[in-house]
């Protein structure tokens, strides 16, 4: 046990800002192990954005409670994913061979590509978790998105695990942002990674299943299958993408991953929603 808790820490300390005992330590295989629980991470991230939302939806309008709730997300992780999606949209975005890709990637200067991906992709994180918010209504829109942050930080980190398993790491040289994690995952650490997963998402759904009963919306029931649906979709164009484009993966393309998977998370999500509406 004290063996699984180092590597979750080790997880935690790698992908987030939040401060863990001296005595967890470091090292590339400690933490190429502690991939299985990045989904982990993930629910600890949500939780704590998902805070933001319960205790400023009392005080403060909607909108801005969701803005803060992000901010405060992207001050845990130290913008960490969103950096990766930066990289990953001017590496694809400039570069018209394999190696300049990689070379545009591992450059620290942000582009015009970058740029406007990363504002597109809060944008529409936004305004998605925005509407669905507006879809149910108060009072139950908080605990609603509450539940939903946490299962698309779950999600959108085990998708970017995924990754791990069909390609390969491909920088040559020593990456410190992702080369300790860069070694093949294990079975193991898939299956614990996937049972961390499930569990989350058990958790977090039962949390805002009864607005099943007491809102009008009957397609709720079936949001959280289309938001997966949609994530998977997301996942393997991506892991199609790379593998066309550099055969393999680096750790701006797993930052690009959970952003992008968790954007199909909440857009899947929303879908369900405004079903009703579309199919009147």
């Amino acid at each position: 046990m004290k063996q699984q808790l180092i590597l979750f820490l080790s997880a935690l300390q790698f992908f987030t800002r939040i401060p863990v005992p001296t005595w967890v330590g470091h090292s590339p295989a400690q933490l190429n192990n502690a991939a299985r629980y990045f989904p982990l991470v993930g629910a600890v991230v949500g939780v704590l954005a998902a805070s933001v939302i319960i205790i400023g939806s009392c005080f403060l309008p909607l909108s801005v409670v969701l803005l803060l709730s992000m901010a405060f997300s992207i001050f845990i992780t130290g913008a960490f994913h969103e950096d990766g999606v930066s990289d990953y949209a001017d590496g694809m975005g400039g570069g018209f061979t394999r190696e300049r890709v990689l070379d545009i990637m591992k450059d620290s200067r942000i582009g015009s590509y970058g740029a406007i991906t990363i504002v597109m992709v809060l944008l529409i994180k936004f305004h998605a978790l925005n509407e669905i918010g507006s879809l149910v209504g108060q009072p139950h829109a908080a605990t609603m998105l509450s539940a939903i942050l946490v299962m698309g930080h779950v999600t959108s980190r085990f998708a970017a695990v995924l990754v791990m398993r069909p390609l390969r790491y491909i920088r040559d040289a020593d990456d410190a942002r992702a080369k300790p994690a860069a070694d093949s995952l294990s079975t193991l650490n898939m299956w614990v990674a996937f049972i961390t997963t499930v569990l989350a998402l058990a958790i977090a759904f039962a949390a805002c299943h009864y607005l099943i009963t007491v809102t009008s919306n009957h397609f709720l029931s079936y949001a959280l299958a289309t938001a997966i649906f949609s994530t998977l979709l997301m996942w393997v164009y991506l892991v199609w993408r790379l593998r066309v484009r550099l055969g393999g993966y680096t750790g701006d393309c797993l930052g690009a991953t959970q952003q992008l998977c968790e954007i199909a998370f909440y857009i899947g999500w929303l879908g369900a929603l405004t079903m009703p509406q579309r199919l009147l």
